[in-house]
């Protein structure tokens, strides 16, 4: 028997518990704990704290780490070159955690351009054309990104004398012009807004969909992605205040730019044929969901934007998993071609069916709690019109995810039922585990509402 193989799930696993041990007090009692790894200057550091903020995320990203290395196991037995990418797989982990526990910006923004570096293999990884220039591009958009990260660190330096994160932020109105704050404020919204994602910063994401599927996954579910949200939150709540936030009138363009990318993405998820590129525009329309929700500066729209970052990790992550399934299944990539699927993959396109009903947002899915708590937000700050964007993406979220729906199980096709396991065992049970979890998430809601409480009190 090839133990080695089981390296990469022994180390997620052992990396889980860990992290769950470790932030475990930080996400109920709303502790923080610091550690300085290098003291560079008297103000400048390599320094990692853990508050509830870096919990939450870091959480997240190690339980669905860990799934991912079981699936990948099983997606890629017959593939070569599975210790590099296991190496990369394990170092994009690392470095996920760095970013959630950094203490300060400089120490965020090495991790964050480590982060470019470790999961560029993983997007290359197949090495075909495609792959090459997805390699490409990813790297433009990625370093053009961090060079505005940069910038922005330099002009919150030089008008507060520090970079370390607060919880009540470190930037105040009397320290520079409203002019400087508000440019400050707009070079890192476009830094962390090219992993997070937002339109017109995007266009990486869908061409990145080259890669491996349990990478496709990592890429959208929690890794890059959310790096680049966490970025956005981390500027709002802990360079910025919500005081300093209000003053500027900060969150409402900030809202707008969401709310814009949140319905264009949807209306261009409806015309992708092929299944992984649908996904990725509901992606890049869902994350928009958190950057609304942090943008209406109030308690209730930061739980909601909150929560989604739970509950949008493992709804799309499912539906990655069972992309992956029906591609090595069928060898079939296009929607078009998926007619009467159900009868060959009736478990896959049963948990693609959960996780497409949490993404509309019904009940009993976990997808529902963050609309609502995103729609208290925009009717307590007075502005009904980001309730109207939110409706109208979630029936446009239906127009893209139902069809798929309707043409695997009531549509006739070439495919016949499956007589044994419909796919590797490796592959099926954490896609199917998943999905249930998404249904225990949508049916106990004071779970992650608890939970979120406690992350969003912290700012407030």
């Amino acid at each position: 028997m090839n133990f080695n193989k089981y390296i990469p799930i022994v180390v997620t696993a052992v990396t889980a518990i860990l992290v769950h041990l470790i932030v475990r007090p930080v996400l109920i009692h709303g502790e923080t704990l610091r550690l300085t790894i290098v003291q560079i200057t008297e103000s400048l550091d390599i320094s990692f704290k853990i508050d509830p903020l870096g919990a939450f995320f870091a959480s997240i990203a190690s339980i669905l780490w860990f799934f991912t290395s079981v699936y990948a196991t099983g997606y890629l037995a017959k593939k070569q070159r599975k210790k590099t990418f296991f190496t990369f797989f394990l170092l994009s982990l690392a470095v996920t955690l760095g970013i959630s526990f950094s203490a300060n910006l400089f120490t965020f923004y090495l991790f964050y351009e480590f982060l470019t570096l470790a999961t560029y293999p993983l997007v290359t990884f197949d090495k075909s054309e495609e792959a090459e220039s997805a390699g490409v591009v990813y790297l433009f958009y990625s370093f053009a990104g961090a060079g505005f990260v940069l910038l922005g660190m330099f002009l919150t330096y030089s008008m507060a004398g520090t970079l370390d994160f607060h919880h009540q932020g470190i930037l105040t109105a009397d320290m520079a012009s409203n002019f400087q704050l508000i440019a400050t404020f707009f070079v890192f919204i476009i830094g962390f807004g090219v992993k997070a994602a937002i339109m017109p910063l995007h266009s990486w994401l869908p061409v990145a969909m080259a890669a491996p599927t349990p990478v496709s996954a990592l890429l959208h579910a929690v890794a890059v992605v959310k790096s680049g949200i966490f970025g956005i939150l981390r500027v709002l709540y802990s360079v910025y205040n919500v005081d300093l936030l209000q003053t500027l009138q900060l969150g409402i363009p900030l809202a707008i730019i969401a709310s814009f990318t949140i319905l264009f993405a949807s209306i261009i998820a409806m015309k992708q044929d092929v299944l992984k590129r649908r996904l990725a525009y509901s992606t890049i329309s869902q994350l928009a969901y958190i950057t609304l929700g942090a943008g209406l500066v109030n308690f209730a729209g930061l739980s909601g934007g909150t929560i989604h970052i739970l509950n949008h990790a493992f709804l799309k992550i499912t539906l990655f998993f069972c992309a992956g399934i029906i591609i090595s299944a069928t060898g079939k990539k296009k929607i078009s071609e998926l007619d009467g699927v159900g009868k060959q993959l009736p478990l896959t396109m049963g948990a693609f069916t959960l996780a497409s009903i949490g993404m509309v947002g019904i009940l009993p899915l976990n997808g529902f709690i963050s609309k609502w708590y995103l729609v208290e937000g925009s009717l307590k700050l007075g502005a009904p019109i980001f309730f109207a964007v939110l409706m109208l993406s979630s029936f446009l979220n239906a127009y893209y995810f139902f069809p798929i729906i309707s043409r695997a199980f009531f549509k006739e096709g070439p495919y016949e039922a499956s007589t044994g396991i419909e796919a590797p065992p490796a592959m099926l049970w954490p896609t199917l585990f998943l999905a249930a979890s998404c249904l225990f998430l949508g049916i106990n809601l004071n779970f992650s509402v608890d939970l979120v409480n406690n992350v969003v009190g912290y700012f407030f």
